[in-house]
């Protein structure tokens, strides 16, 4: 019996789907640096340094590597499951402004005529975002992170996805064609470009760093908008102003989602761009038909 997956279609308007990293994007810190790291009993920097080993000497995918460590150090301690996890991600501290900036900017967008859809593309951890305030409250149409499968218990087992830089341009594909489930094969069928419900030129990649740019480059090359955040408490510019350089982004601004900042003035403009591209686009569509009917 074939699995029937539900998936997203064109809708009678455009639609815009802004897809964030999480870890120094949304949040100021690494997720496991808030909370479980200092609860099994390791210094940060220590943790991360023995989980880069680890892959190192394994030949490892780093975020395998890290989430093995994090399951390990959990045992004699407490139960590593979902519920440990979302309380974690109750207590991740949040850029200025990132609570009200989900409903706001798709405000924005209905008064514009465009449909705005919140996406986290993240190799962090799935179960702590999920118990975070903001993805608590709905801010985020799907969260494609690294993940844990659970025993009968609920107890962590075995990791059932794993995001790394480049696993996470699959995404963009999935969110292309409104195939969002991630073990929907349909991601593979070939769609007319008129029938893509959210094309690249109408999707924007929010990220901090190197392990973004596979994502952003995509995202640039079919003609959407990518932008570097940076820490506006420390000012430290300098990994975006390389991506800016190097060709990697097109905007950069401060991590502030407050409501008049510089992103905030970015996103609406994008938006505001958005209508009247897909405006002029449905003119050319309807004047062709027109002539090819004459």
């Amino acid at each position: 019996m074939a699995v029937q997956f539900q998936r997203k279609h064109k809708e009678d308007r455009p639609v815009l789907a802004i897809c964030y990293d999480f870890d120094k994007t949304l949040s100021p810190d690494d997720m496991q640096a808030q909370g479980y790291i200092q609860s099994v009993g390791y210094d940060v920097d220590a943790f991360w340094a023995e989980s880069s080993a680890m892959a190192r000497a394994n030949g490892m995918d780093s975020n395998l590597a890290y989430m093995y460590k994090m399951v390990k150090e959990a045992e004699g301690r407490f139960l590593f499951n979902r519920e440990t996890l979302a309380e974690y991600g109750s207590k991740v501290a949040l850029f200025p402004g990132v609570e009200g900036w989900f409903e706001r900017i798709r405000a924005y967008g209905r008064e514009q005529g465009v449909i705005v859809e919140h996406y986290i593309l993240s190799s962090g951890l799935k179960e702590i975002i999920e118990g975070t305030r903001i993805a608590r409250a709905g801010a985020f149409e799907k969260i494609y992170a690294s993940c844990f499968f659970y025993d009968e218990n609920g107890i962590a087992q075995w990791p059932a996805q794993a995001v790394n830089y480049t696993s996470k341009t699959q995404f963009l594909f999935r969110i292309e064609k409104g195939v969002l489930d991630v073990n929907d094969p349909g991601v593979n069928d070939f769609f007319p470009p008129d029938q893509k419900r959210v094309p690249f030129r109408n999707m924007v990649y929010i990220g901090d760093s190197d392990t973004d740019i596979p994502c952003m480059k995509l995202v640039n090359t079919y003609g959407g908008h990518s932008i570097g955040v940076y820490d506006p408490a420390t000012n430290d510019r300098a990994k975006v102003h390389r991506m800016l350089c190097d060709d990697r982004v097109r905007y950069i601004a401060p991590a502030d989602y407050s409501e008049g900042s510089e992103l905030d003035r970015l996103l609406r403009a994008i938006i505001a761009k958005t209508a009247a591209y897909e405006r002029l686009e449905e003119k050319h569509v309807k004047d062709y038909a027109e002539a090819k009917n004459t």
